[in-house]
C-alpha cells in the first residue's frame, strides 16, 4: 500500500466526495469547497514524507523517488487550482456542480499519477485514458454556454484521435518486440523501419497531449472555451504530467534510437516555439493569448529533453515546477477578472494597474517569469534547458530559441503596458478579491521569487534523476 499511496490517498479523497456528493442537498453542495481543499493539501504534504520505492503488478506499476517526486509537483499544482478556483464555484451557475469539479480534476490526476509510474504501455495508455477522458467533461463544465459545449467536444474528438494514433503505435511496439514491458522493449529497439513508424506515430499521440506544433490546433479553441481554471489545469497539470512521462519513455525505451528522435525534436522545437510566438501576437483574448504561449513554453520544455543526459532530464522537470507557478500566477488574475467582470480581452486591462495594482503587479511578475526575466524563477528555468542544450552542440538552436525568448517578452510586454501605461476612462473598477484568491496568488508569487534561488530542489531533482541512466 505504501509504494501506491499517492493513487490510494487521491482515490480515497475522491470516494470521500462522491459520499459527501449524496448527503448533501442542492443548496449546500458549495460546504464541500473547503474539505476538498484541506483534503487536497493533506494529500499533498503526506507526499513529501519519503516513500518506499517498489514494483507492483509483475512490473506494470514502478514506484521510485524520482516519480514520487513529480506526483508531488502536480499536486502542487492541482491545490494551487483548487484554491483559486474558490470564487468561480460559488458563483449561482455552479453551486449545484461543485463536487463535479473536484471529483473529475482528482480522477484525472490519479491518471496522470499511473502514467508517471507505469512500467509498460499497458499500464501507461490506462493512465493516459484516465487522464484524458474527465478533463473533456471539465471543458465543457458551463454546459449552459455554447463555447463551453463546443469545447469539451473539440477535446473529446481530438483526445480520441490522438489516442487511437497513439494505440496504433503500440500495437506496433508489440508486434516488433512481443512485450509491452519498458525494461523489455528497451533492449529490442534495434531502429528497424517498423520500430520507427511505431515511434512516430507514439510521439504524434504524446505531441497531442503537449499542443506540439503542428498538432496544437485544439489548444487555443478549448482554452477560450473552456472555464479559465480549466484552462489554467489543462495548460500546466495535464502538460507537465505528459512531458514527465515522455522523457522517461525517451530516455529509457528509446534510448537507442535517440539519433532519430532527437532530429524530430531539432524541428519540433523550431515549429513550436516560433509558430507559438508568432501567434501569441496576434491574440486578444487572454485565454488564447496564455494557450498560445503555452504552446511556446512547450517547445522551450524541449530543449531540455534534447539535451540527452541527466542535465537535460533534470532542466526540463524543473522547468515545470517553475511553469507551474509562473503560469497559475497569470491564470489566477485572468480567473478573478473573468469571474467579477466577464471582461478578458487585453484591451479590457487598459489602466487595471490604477485600480487593481496588485493584480497588475501579480500579473507583471507572472509574465516576466515566462519570458525568463531575472530574478524570477523562470529565467533560471530557461538558463538550465538553454546550458542543457548548448553541453550536446546545439547552438542554432539556442540561436532560434534566443530570438524566440525576445519575441515572447514583446507579446508580454504588451499586457504590462496595457495594465501599466495605457490610459482607460472606464478601467475595470475595484474590487477586492476573496481569501482564497489571494492565497493561490501569493503562493504563485512565493514559487517565482524562491525556487530560482532555491538550489536545493534542483540539485534534488538531478540527484533523483540519476536513476534513470
Amino acid at each position: 500500500m505504501l509504494i501506491m499511496r499517492h493513487e490510494l490517498l487521491l482515490i480515497t479523497i475522491t470516494v470521500i466526495l462522491l459520499i459527501v456528493e449524496i448527503f448533501l442537498p442542492n443548496t449546500q453542495k458549495h460546504k464541500i469547497i473547503l474539505p476538498a481543499i484541506l483534503l487536497m493539501a493533506a494529500v499533498t504534504l503526506v507526499g513529501f514524507i519519503p516513500g518506499t520505492p517498489g514494483v507492483l503488478f509483475g512490473g506494470m506499476y514502478q514506484s521510485t523517488a524520482l516519480t514520487m517526486m513529480l506526483k508531488n509537483i502536480l499536486n502542487i499544482g492541482v491545490l494551487i487550482i483548487f484554491i483559486q478556483s474558490v470564487d468561480w464555484l460559488k458563483q449561482d451557475q455552479n453551486k449545484e456542480k461543485v463536487s463535479e469539479f473536484f471529483i473529475l480534476i482528482l480522477s484525472t490526476l490519479i491518471g496522470m499519477n499511473y502514467m508517471i509510474s507505469s512500467g509498460d504501455f499497458l499500464m501507461f495508455y490506462l493512465g493516459l485514458e484516465l487522464a484524458t477522458i474527465p478533463i473533456a467533461a471539465l471543458a465543457a463544465y458551463e454546459r449552459y454556454k455554447e463555447k463551453s459545449a463546443e469545447a469539451g467536444v473539440k477535446l473529446i474528438f481530438t483526445s480520441a484521435l490522438s489516442s487511437g494514433i497513439l494505440l496504433y503505435g503500440l500495437s506496433m511496439i508489440y508486434g516488433t518486440t512481443g512485450t509491452m514491458y519498458f525494461a523489455d522493449v528497451a533492449p529490442l529497439i534495434t531502429g528497424a523501419p517498423l520500430q520507427v513508424l511505431a515511434f512516430i506515430f507514439f510521439f504524434t499521440g504524446m505531441a497531442f497531449k503537449i499542443s506540439l506544433v503542428p498538432f496544437h490546433l485544439w489548444t487555443a479553441d478549448v482554452y477560450e472555451g473552456a472555464p479559465v481554471n480549466v484552462a489554467s489545469y489543462l495548460s500546466v497539470i495535464s502538460k507537465g504530467a505528459a512531458v514527465f512521462i515522455l522523457t522517461i519513455i525517451l530516455y529509457t525505451v528509446f534510448a537507442k534510437i535517440v539519433v532519430i528522435w532527437s532530429q524530430m525534436l531539432y524541428i519540433i522545437i523550431i515549429l513550436t516555439i516560433t509558430v507559438g510566438n508568432l501567434f501569441a501576437m496576434r491574440q486578444q483574448n487572454l485565454k488564447r493569448f496564455l494557450a498560445f504561449s503555452s504552446i511556446a513554453q512547450a517547445g522551450f520544455i524541449l530543449l531540455g529533453i534534447i539535451g540527452q543526459s541527466q542535465l537535460g532530464m533534470t532542466t526540463a522537470i524543473y522547468f515545470v515546477l517553475v511553469y507551474i507557478f509562473s503560469n497559475l500566477g497569470a491564470f489566477g488574475v485572468v480567473a478573478i477578472i473573468s469571474n467579477r467582470t466577464g471582461k478578458e480581452t487585453i484591451n479590457d486591462y487598459d489602466g487595471l494597474y490604477r485600480t487593481n495594482p496588485k493584480l497588475s503587479l501579480v500579473m507583471m511578475l507572472a509574465l516576466f517569469s515566462l519570458a525568463g526575466i531575472p530574478p524570477l524563477a523562470g529565467f533560471f528555468g530557461k538558463f538550465f534547458l538553454f546550458t542543457a542544450a548548448g553541453k550536446q552542440g546545439y547552438f542554432i538552436l539556442l540561436l532560434i530559441a534566443l530570438l524566440n525568448t525576445i519575441i515572447s517578452l514583446y507579446y508580454y510586454l504588451l499586457v504590462i503596458k496595457a495594465m501599466l501605461l495605457n490610459s482607460n476612462d472606464q478601467p475595470i473598477a475595484k474590487f477586492k478579491s476573496d481569501c482564497y484568491t489571494r492565497l493561490g496568488l501569493v503562493l504563485c508569487v512565493a514559487g517565482m521569487a524562491v525556487i530560482g534561488f532555491a538550489s536545493v530542489i534542483y540539485e534534488n531533482i538531478f540527484n533523483l534523476s540519476f536513476g534513470i541512466f
